[in-house]
């Protein structure tokens, strides 16, 4: 079960610039590009929420709105910037190709996953996805339980592979494995101190590190 941004995708920039836009079109003070990053993961109204601090359930949503009509106004531009990862088309296909089943848990929207894995012509490669949409934000499990229950694997065979501390608490959790990725939103201390079992420093090292693990298990 694979993170979106952050781990397949390189979505801070469009993250970042939504989220100040809506602040500002609200009248608040954005956020600074480094707290926006911290909150990617959780579902919009959870990480705006984070963001504002004060706000109540009113503004919130009146953000959340905002935020969604900036990002689709950046998706929309020449300009976006939105690029995937190293490895990453590889290393899904190198995983089919051996027998894995792959799926996505991620805080976006199931229009912003969906309008992602369009641009990188990535949908084929997954049979289960679970958005915010589906299920209460990270790092509640319920995501992961909707993913074992669509796609009947077990949770000891599962493995999460994600950027932040959210995507570690959320697999642990569900009492899945937990692989974090040393390139997204959070460092290596805080992925291993949230109880990763190791964080990849490539991609393309993936594969070889699940079959190391699949002969432990």
């Amino acid at each position: 079960m694979f993170d979106c941004d952050g781990t397949l995708v390189d979505s801070q920039y469009v993250i970042i610039d939504s989220m100040q836009a809506a602040f500002r079109a609200h009248g608040v003070p954005p956020p600074a590009p480094d707290a926006v990053k911290r909150i990617v993961g959780l579902s919009l109204p959870q990480a705006i929420s984070q963001l504002h601090g004060e706000a109540d359930g009113a503004t919130i949503e009146n953000l959340v709105a905002a935020y969604k009509e900036c990002f689709l106004e950046l998706r929309a531009s020449p300009d976006l910037h939105e690029p995937l990862f190293a490895d990453v088309i590889e290393t899904l296909t190198l995983l089919e190709e051996t027998g894995y089943v792959l799926g996505i848990a991620t805080g976006k929207s199931r229009r912003g996953l969906s309008a992602i894995l369009e641009t990188h012509g990535l949908a084929k490669h997954f049979v289960t996805l679970q958005t915010a949409d589906d299920a209460p934000s990270k790092p509640h499990p319920g995501m992961l339980e909707r993913a074992l229950a669509e796609t009947g694997m077990d949770k000891d065979e599962t493995v999460v592979i994600g950027d932040t501390v959210f995507d570690i608490e959320m697999a642990l959790n569900a009492g899945t494995g937990a692989f974090g990725v040393a390139w997204g939103y959070h460092d290596t201390v805080e992925l291993k101190a949230a109880g990763a079992e190791l964080v990849l420093e490539r991609m393309c090292d993936l594969l070889p590190v699940l079959e190391q693990r699949r002969g432990r298990v």
